[in-house]
């Protein structure tokens, strides 16, 4: 079974660490920068194996080139990128044996954030960067909203509960957003609170659950109806279909 812990990063970035307990091959997933990852590495007596890649912003690349080279490993990463460092380009619906961990990754594509976004998954595990996160989503950099929508609506027919190994620690705004949104949403509520306790004690607040974002994350509840009714408040008139309602969220979240 595998184990994934996070290495803390930059402002707030999680670079992932993917192991099988009790064996040494671990697999480094949106190495923003190598220094903590190396660092990390050596007090846990773990060697990376492979790096893999979401998307080709640096807070989630940077580190890949030295990590490379250092451990002379494979870079996954997509295949439409502007990221020389990807030495095996990965498409949707690729998949990929690391045999050092006994584990085989299915590949997603998931542009919107940027058009080269692909996420990762196995054995429960999604590892989405910065597309899908705790009670919220990406901005919409390169993609157009619809593209980040249908993304997003791949991803939720994954399994319930899987577990969401995001980029960032941005759960406790977004859920103030959340919260804006739907006010009378009692999961919203009870998850803000244990938000709240975590990081009152600069605690991680990931991963979440798929089976949690549907119930708190405004961006995968846009045919609920107090959902709608807010957004429609926006506009003045009822959205045409749920991108437009996905498209008025996104920009409201752009300034909260």
């Amino acid at each position: 079974m595998l184990n994934v812990f996070a290495i803390p990063a930059l402002q707030d970035n999680y670079i992932w660490c993917i192991r099988q307990l009790g064996q040494a091959a671990c697999i480094i997933v949106d190495p923003g920068e190598a220094a903590p990852v190396m660092q990390a590495l050596a007090n846990n007596d773990l060697k990376c194996v492979a790096v893999f890649i979401t998307h080709h912003h640096g807070d989630h690349s940077n580190g890949a080139a030295e990590l490379a080279a250092h451990y002379s490993i494979p870079v996954y990463g997509p295949a439409y990128s502007k990221l020389a460092v990807v030495t095996h380009p990965l498409a949707d619906q690729d998949r990929i044996n690391i045999n050092e961990l006994d584990a085989q990754f299915q590949v997603l594509a998931i542009p919107g954030h940027t058009l080269d976004h692909i996420a990762y998954f196995c054995e429960g595990l999604l590892f989405c960067g910065d597309t899908l996160f705790s009670a919220g989503c990406g901005r919409a950099f390169e993609g157009t909203p619809a593209q980040l929508y249908q993304s997003l609506v791949k991803l939720m027919q994954l399994p319930a509960d899987t577990f969401v190994y995001c980029g960032h620690e941005y759960t406790l705004k977004n859920l103030r957003f959340a919260k804006m949104i739907e006010p009378h949403n009692v999961a919203i509520d009870h998850y803000l609170q244990q938000v709240e306790d975590l990081r009152a004690k600069n605690q991680i607040t990931l991963p979440s659950q798929l089976q949690l974002e549907k119930a708190v994350n405004p961006f995968l509840r846009v045919g609920q109806p107090e959902v709608q009714s807010f957004v429609t408040e926006q506009l003045g008139h009822a959205p045409i279909d749920a991108i437009e309602i996905f498209s008025v969220l996104r920009q409201l979240k752009d300034r909260f």
